[in-house]
């Protein structure tokens, strides 16, 4: 399979894809950013959340040649064997295989990601067993690369695909700190950890972590910086939640979200701005509220929550850090980087800021992401989502508990026992962040946070990666609880 872009439709960064969407999000998830992460869902009904797959029988027991049935189901499996070499798919082969009410959920772009996070650049599927075959459906056990993956597919009518759910097997969720440690050096070759507890006056108490104070790039998760600077604007009158924006075209940013696809002069309330940039990860939501709050706002709160917030300036656009990464690379990148944070200031206005999308070019591998990018700690995000609580707690400013629950990030937490759950991630070529605030039944509240980079290769080069990263989180959880 050839690697996934992410976060963004034209620029491989994004949120991690499992956390993209949640409800109207079990279309394309990886359960673990989005965009949940223990299994990556394709259907075409409206589905709450996704059942999970039956049985695909032993890893253990790997059959030399196993017959695809001669039924519409085991057609479909047949054409879905051997799409590697297709990848990405045209419109009209996909059109020629799925069914219209799961195409009017999944875009061309989002089905393509979904299947090529599979497994590693190149890898082919695998049928390794079939546990139950009907006429119109089936559950099997598959190989892609390294990686096994439970199937269960199902056809509509007209023997067209209506759902297909791929979960990774063999999934651990650690029971001990140490298993967790050796479980996150899987994930990359730099991870840090933080498991803390949220103290009533908002301080984070850490229980266990690695190497917490050292900072790294965010990806997506750079959006609770503006979500605080717009909670504190709402406190202070400046901004209220059903003050109405404007979509622009200039304002439009790619990759993750819906809002770039939406009509120029489409009216959204803020509250329903800031729900799409934290529960969908939508970039072009992300700038809308940035440039609302104005830049320097947001530099004022990372100041507030991070011990690294002389790395953030100036705080960057969606499209900022596109343009510098995807244009003209490294020249103009080289370029910002040789500048003071006042001429880099001054540069983004002058030169970046005037670059059209259309001239970005997307690239796959790791590109500049310990300079060119947002960056926190571990600690700093304790601090932010500790420091978001605190403020959703203040009158008026409820609506921030809907924006960061609306999507758990398909965290595996029993809701008797975690009944709040709140979820921000990232990542980028090179990046994988996952970010998680839960309250307990007894009302105390706990965050995990992950962050990962790798500067020689992509992060989350299969589902897989992410899914050791959401299931340690899950692990940390546990432990606390």
């Amino acid at each position: 399979m050839k690697q996934r872009k992410d976060n963004m439709t034209a620029h491989p960064w994004q949120e991690p894809a499992h956390t993209r969407r949640k409800a109207r999000a079990t279309i394309v998830s990886l359960v673990a950013f989005a965009l949940g992460v223990c299994a990556l869902v394709l259907s075409s009904a409206a589905m709450g959340a996704a059942a999970p797959a039956r049985s695909a029988g032993s890893l253990g027991a790997r059959a030399r040649s196993v017959n695809v049935p001669n039924t519409p189901a085991g057609r479909q499996l047949r054409w879905l064997l051997g799409v590697a070499p297709l990848l990405p798919l045209s419109e009209r082969e996909i059109s020629a295989h799925f069914d219209s009410a799961f195409l009017a959920q999944v875009s061309t772009t989002e089905l393509n990601q979904a299947l090529e996070s599979l497994g590693p650049p190149g890898s082919a599927i695998r049928l390794v067993s079939l546990s139950e075959v009907k006429v119109s459906s089936l559950v099997g056990l598959v190989e892609v690369g390294p990686n096994d993956y439970s199937v269960d597919l199902a056809l509509d009518a007209t023997g067209l695909i209506a759902g297909l759910f791929f979960k990774p097997v063999a999934a651990f969720v650690p029971k001990t700190w140490s298993q967790l440690e050796r479980q996150l050096a899987t994930v990359a070759p730099e991870v840090s950890f933080l498991a803390a507890k949220v103290n009533a006056n908002g301080t984070c108490s850490p229980v266990h972590s690695l190497s917490p104070d050292s900072p790294r790039p965010l990806g997506s998760m750079f959006k609770l910086f503006v979500l605080g600077a717009l909670a504190n604007a709402v406190r202070e009158h400046r901004i209220s939640w059903n003050q109405q924006l404007t979509l622009t075209a200039a304002i439009k940013v790619g990759g993750s979200g819906t809002l770039q696809n939406a009509a120029a002069g489409t009216k959204l309330t803020v509250d329903q701005v800031a729900l799409e940039m934290i529960s969908v990860s939508d970039n072009t939501a992300a700038d809308m509220l940035l440039r609302l709050v104005t830049r320097s706002a947001v530099e004022n709160q990372v100041r507030d929550w991070s011990s690294h917030a002389s790395l953030d300036v100036p705080f960057l656009t969606v499209s900022e850090l596109f343009a510098l990464k995807y244009n003209d690379f490294p020249f103009l990148a080289e370029r910002y980087l040789s500048l003071s944070s006042a001429e880099r200031a001054r540069f983004l206005v002058s030169t970046v800021d005037k670059i059209p999308s259309s001239a970005e070019r997307s690239a796959s591998s790791p590109r500049d992401i310990g300079s060119i990018e947002w960056f926190a700690s571990a600690g700093d995000i304790c601090r932010a989502l500790a420091g978001l609580a605190t403020l959703e707690s203040e009158p008026g400013l409820g609506p921030i508990d809907k924006v960061l629950s609306t999507n758990n990030g398909g965290i595996a937490l029993s809701a008797r026992t975690w009944p709040r759950i709140w979820f921000k991630g990232g990542s980028e070529p090179g990046v994988l962040t996952l970010g998680y605030l839960a309250r307990d039944s007894r009302g105390q509240s706990f965050v995990v946070v992950v962050l990962s980079e790798d500067t020689k290769r992509p992060v989350q080069e299969s589902a897989a990666v992410e899914i050791r990263a959401l299931d340690s989180i899950a692990g940390a959880f546990g432990l606390l609880g």
